[in-house]
């Protein structure tokens, strides 16, 4: 089997390529994964084939997508921030560069699976207290309506038989390692990822902000199960509510208190910044999921679980 990941040298794409190596369920018979990002995916495995380029250049594309790819895991993106402060960027990329892998794996013929990984983002205005899938899009932000428009791209080339979709909406992933990215929502993991390292940082929304979260390991283990599940009992509905849970920014603080110490709570203080508690208050408190877990996705446990995943984590050696 081989597999096509984009994004793969980011966060979540580097993931997602180490549980492919793994053999995760499903995947033991994995025997190369295209790696394409616009840097070199730092894996070294003789399965990985590292592709360094960008999805809005269609030779590329072409390069990448051949008769024998099975999966695509369409990971790559810019992400909220930088497409709000540059719309023609996140346009070109989120959804030009997307449209062009969509038409090249149309051209092969070979109608793989096309796992998207979609964002809460899409939905917004007057929303009830658990936003449904079928609930109308009415995104408040460029990158959420960039992720919409795809969501109605690769339903309809899944339609129509060019490839055999599963869009799955991704709660706010935390915590992330490493270092603070674009993200409007990269604050969720860096009030624990700072004062846990011993940095002073700012929680830029109200404490009773509610926040749709999930686990890194969580949220890689869903994307492959999507990329493997047997879809034909979603029918022709393509698009998930990935399963999450519902925290609030003091949640998160308190559960830093609770396992780090109060030391490590000190080290957040709250400034507001209202660009990114316009776009958080915009966002879903909670998504029903019930669809997702019928079909074998899974949920974190609680917030201190999603906490000390990320603490065990760190300290491993």
């Amino acid at each position: 089997m081989k597999i096509l990941v984009t994004g793969a040298a980011g966060f979540l794409g580097s993931r997602v390529v180490r549980g492919l190596l793994s053999g995760a369920p499903g995947y033991a018979g994995v025997t190369a994964i295209v790696a394409a990002d616009t840097s070199p995916c730092p894996i070294g495995d003789a399965r990985v084939q590292p592709r360094v380029g960008s999805v809005v250049d269609r030779a590329f594309v072409e390069s990448l997508v051949d008769a024998d790819v099975g999966v695509v895991f369409h990971l790559a993106a810019v992400l909220s921030g930088q497409s709000e402060a540059e719309f023609d960027t996140g346009m070109r990329v989120n959804v030009d560069g997307t449209r062009t892998l969509l038409e090249v794996c149309r051209a092969r013929a070979s109608r793989p699976r096309f796992v998207f990984s979609s964002t809460v983002a899409v939905f917004g205005g007057r929303m009830p207290a658990v936003v449904p899938e079928t609930l109308a899009l009415r995104p408040q932000t460029s990158y959420g309506v960039e992720k919409a428009i795809v969501e109605l791209l690769v339903g309809e080339y899944s339609r129509r038989g060019f490839i055999d979709a599963v869009v799955c909406r991704l709660a706010t992933i935390t915590v992330r390692p490493g270092t603070p990215n674009s993200a409007l929502s990269s604050f969720v993991s860096g009030i624990i990822r700072e004062p846990v390292g011993g940095i002073e940082t700012t929680c830029p929304v109200p404490l009773d902000t509610p926040i749709w979260i999930s686990s890194p390991r969580t949220v890689t283990a869903n994307l492959l199960h999507a990329g493997s599940m047997d879809a034909s009992g979603m029918g022709g509905d393509r698009v998930l509510n990935l399963p999450g849970i519902r925290v609030t920014a003091g949640d998160l603080l308190a559960s830093l208190e609770r396992l780090v110490g109060a030391e490590a709570r000190a080290r957040v203080r709250l400034a507001r910044d209202e660009r990114v508690a316009r776009a958080m208050l915009g966002w879903p408190a909670a998504l029903d999921a019930t669809r997702a877990l019928s079909l074998g996705f899974r949920a974190d446990a609680n917030v201190d679980a999603i906490v000390r995943e990320y603490l065990d984590e760190i300290r491993r050696p």
